[in-house]
């Protein structure tokens, strides 16, 4: 029965410590919550505190701003206050001082009135006092004032003269005394040697024996450099040296160039010949537009067109009266621009204007008409400033002067062309006779080049063989020199000499 006793009383046991293990966490729990909740309160009591604390600075703070605010506002008003009384004042002023304008305008209208009044008056009293005095003598005021002045110089005639004498005189000799001064002022400051230009050229050959391989078999080689050069090579018994002679300057330096390689290069024959002449004009055109540009960088001119350069670069080569243009262009800019200094003008263009004046002596053998026109037509096609054009445009008195510049110009070309050795007229109308020769035979169809050699005695006309036949050939030259003996004047006679020359050229393939 034991065993029946004992389990029931170990189920009670347990029943029991689960109970009272039940009712101990219930109290463990009820004060953890307690202690939680005590908590809780004394958080949202210290949270309300702190709200007010805050809330009580809030305020504090606003109250604070709110009078800074009013304390601003009262300042802000007081100034405001003080710039409404000094505009105030201002207006006041200003209306003080339109007052004022306005009495003193009122009084000025009320003077001008009377002025205008009294003059009127004058004016009547000055009428009526002039046709009493005409009505007195008799005499009306301008037959009154011819007779004074009729009077005056029938007294004093010879005075008058002798005065009028003196002026004259002195304005005169201190008008000429002072361009003398000017103008001995600038030919010292500008005393540059002149060198005349010649006819012919030397060039120099390292021995004698070169002459036989330029002459060539049968002349062909001298007579190849002639035609391709256009000039006449005089090989004779000087030691030393070979001379080329033509009155184009441009044609004797090409051919002076080709001859040097020619020497240097040592191969001397038609061919080479022909192609050297044409390499040594490449060259004499490369310098053409160096001395263009150099002579407008030495000036001081650097706002050219480069084609004018060019074409200035060409007087290097020109000449006039054996004077080179461009040496006298230049020397002529160098004046102009002292000139101009001295009596107040446009440098730039007194200079530019010198520089340009003989610009159209570059093409005047390719185009009709004069240089001074060709320059015209010239510088106005280069879109080039109308003052320069009319600063050149003048120097020979074609056009009437127009500017102080045209007038500067047309004098220092007189002073650069007029000093001693400057310029040879004898050698000037020599190369205008070759220049005209030369003129009449291209001037007839089929013509391909003319050359006037041997001083002007002969003329070589090259044409074209297929325009122009064997006979038609001697009939040009007969025409050709009728024209010569009834257009030029000349001294023996002049040999026309018609070259027609066939060559067949073909290709291997």
């Amino acid at each position: 029965m034991e065993p029946f006793i004992a389990l029931p009383l170990g189920i009670a046991l347990v029943a029991i410590g689960i109970g009272a293990g039940y009712y101990a966490r219930q109290v463990i729990l009820r004060s953890r919550v307690s202690s939680i909740e005590a908590k809780v309160e004394k958080l949202i009591e210290d949270s309300k505190s702190r709200a007010k604390e805050i809330l009580f600075d809030a305020k504090d703070k606003a109250a604070k701003v709110l009078d800074e605010a009013k304390h601003e506002e009262k300042d802000r008003f007081r100034e405001i206050r003080r710039l409404e009384e000094r505009l105030m004042e201002r207006e006041t002023a200003t209306d003080r001082r339109v007052q004022d304008l306005e009495r003193r305008e009122k009084e000025l209208g009320e003077r001008i009135e009377r002025v205008k009044t009294v003059k009127g008056e004058v004016e009547q009293a000055r009428e009526e006092t002039i046709k009493e005095l005409e009505r007195v003598a008799g005499l009306t005021k301008e037959q009154a004032e011819l007779e004074l002045f009729r009077k005056i110089e029938k007294e004093h005639s010879e005075d008058l003269m002798v005065r009028i004498k003196k002026m004259e005189s002195v304005g005169i000799e201190d008008l000429e005394r002072r361009a003398k001064n000017v103008l001995a002022t600038l030919i010292q400051r500008l005393a540059t040697a002149t060198t005349s230009e010649v006819t012919t050229t030397t060039v120099a050959i390292p021995s004698d024996d070169l002459k036989g391989k330029i002459i060539g078999r049968e002349g062909r080689n001298i007579k190849a450099l002639e035609r391709a050069a256009g000039v006449e090579i005089i090989v004779d018994d000087t030691p030393g040296s070979i001379v080329i002679s033509a009155f184009d300057p441009v044609r004797r330096h090409i051919a002076k160039n080709a001859l040097d390689i020619l020497i240097q290069d040592g191969r001397i024959q038609p061919a080479r010949i022909e192609e050297t002449v044409e390499k040594a004009r490449e060259d004499i055109e490369k310098q053409i537009k160096e001395a263009g540009e150099q002579a407008a960088y030495e000036v001081g001119i650097f706002d050219l067109d480069p084609r004018l350069l060019t074409l200035l670069g060409r007087l290097k080569f020109r000449t006039s009266y054996g004077q080179n243009v461009l040496q006298h262009s230049m020397e002529m800019t160098y004046l102009a621009g002292m000139l101009a200094e001295e009596v107040g003008a446009d440098i730039a263009i007194a200079k530019k204007g010198a520089l340009l004046h003989d610009i159209g002596k570059a093409v005047d053998h390719e185009v009709t008409g004069t240089h001074v026109e060709i320059g015209r037509r010239i510088l106005q096609k280069f879109n080039v400033d109308n003052r320069v054009v009319q600063a050149m445009q003048s120097h020979h008195e074609e056009y009437p002067y127009e500017t102080l510049e045209s007038i500067i110009v047309q004098t220092v070309d007189a002073i650069s062309a007029s000093r001693p050795g400057a310029r040879r007229d004898s050698l000037e109308n020599y190369l205008k006779r070759l220049g005209d020769l030369e003129q009449i035979a291209t001037s007839f169809e089929g013509v391909e080049k003319a050359y006037a050699i041997s001083a002007g005695r002969e003329i070589r006309i090259f044409v074209t063989p297929d325009k122009i036949s064997d006979l038609e050939a001697y009939n040009m030259a007969r025409e050709i020199a009728r024209r010569v003996e009834s257009e030029l004047k000349y001294p023996g006679e002049i040999k026309v000499n018609v070259i027609r020359e066939l060559r067949a050229i073909e290709y291997a393939k």
